[in-house]
């Protein structure tokens, strides 16, 4: 059985292309098919026109609707939990990655060539400003966290019910669930596409929730903040002494007008920045650690139906 998460988010005017789209995915399965749709939250008609096309629909299918915005890795994790097939796929609704993607990890999976399928893209139809940030973003998180995760990242995997039951058990906080399905391991294959301009409505992925991605990718998978401290105190501890050794020399041979005033303000603007700096590294973990004693749930679920539909 093929069990098809979809994460919603303003995403009302794309539903129509969407159901068909699924449709022509479920036509091509062999095999037992339902579709997953999590509405997180969203502020438009999303659930409502959803709750009407689904009985319908040509294909078996669930609908959870979180009771606020969660965040699209937090819906997908509410669509792993209620998926009862023994492949799983994700599908943004936006369309932009094309639906043969999911049919090619399927069929990867079902063919016992790999536990982990993702999709990796060859180039993208963003705006240049959007391509760079991406790109700079996922150098240096292949470079200081996870070697493994294509250049351009990952938006669309699938993988097996034991790959899913094993992220499932990682219940960490603030964390990347691209970045945990690249950590539990498994054989991956990844498998190559051409991602397309958004047709319909606005994405959603802001620059605060872009900056949050990064903050979480970052955090939870590598120490870099904190051998960055390290290394700024250890330059820092050379510039003092380096320093100290000039304001002493100076200081002995009376070159000085104003004996210790431009050393003390230096030192003190030095100390001050890196007391700020590692205020600042130590209060991310800090937090991070405050979270995930909290115990809350990563979502909320506020309804789920199941729907039959007209799948034969």
């Amino acid at each position: 059985m093929l069990s098809l998460i979809v994460p919603v988010y303003k995403n009302e005017a794309n539903i129509p292309s969407l159901l068909e789209a699924i449709a022509g995915i479920r036509q091509q399965v062999d095999g037992a098919f339902e579709a997953v749709f999590v509405v997180d939250g969203s502020p438009d008609h999303s659930h409502l026109v959803l709750a009407r096309a689904l009985p319908d629909a040509p294909f078996n299918a669930q609908l959870i609707s979180l009771s606020r915005n969660f965040g699209a890795f937090a819906a997908i994790r509410a669509g792993l939990e209620a998926a009862k097939g023994d492949y799983i796929t994700v599908m943004a609704a936006d369309l932009q990655e094309p639906p043969e993607l999911i049919l090619q990890m399927y069929q990867a999976m079902k063919d016992d060539e790999c536990d982990v399928a993702y999709g990796e893209r060859l180039r993208r139809d963003d705006p240049w400003a959007t391509r760079v940030m991406s790109q700079a973003f996922w150098r240096l998180y292949r470079r200081v966290a996870i070697p493994d995760i294509p250049q351009g990242g990952v938006d669309i995997f699938g993988c097996t019910s034991e790959v899913r039951d094993q992220i499932m058990r990682l219940s960490e906080r603030n964390s990347s669930l691209v970045g945990l399905l690249f950590w539990v391991g498994f054989r991956r294959k990844a498998i190559t596409y051409h991602r397309a301009q958004r047709e319909i409505g606005k994405s959603a992925w802001t620059f605060a929730k872009k900056w949050k991605y990064m903050q979480d990718s970052v955090f939870s998978f590598s120490d870099l903040p904190i051998s960055m401290l390290i290394a700024v105190g250890a330059f820092g501890l050379v510039f003092s002494i380096v320093l100290g050794t000039i304001v002493l020399a100076s200081a002995l041979f009376g070159q000085l007008d104003v004996p210790g005033y431009a050393a003390t303000m230096m030192v003190i603007l030095f100390l001050g920045m890196l007391q700020i700096l590692s205020m600042g590294v130590l209060g991310i973990y800090l937090w991070r650690i405050f979270e995930n004693t909290k115990g809350r749930p990563l979502h909320v679920i506020m309804s789920s139906q199941s729907y039959g539909g007209q799948d034969k």
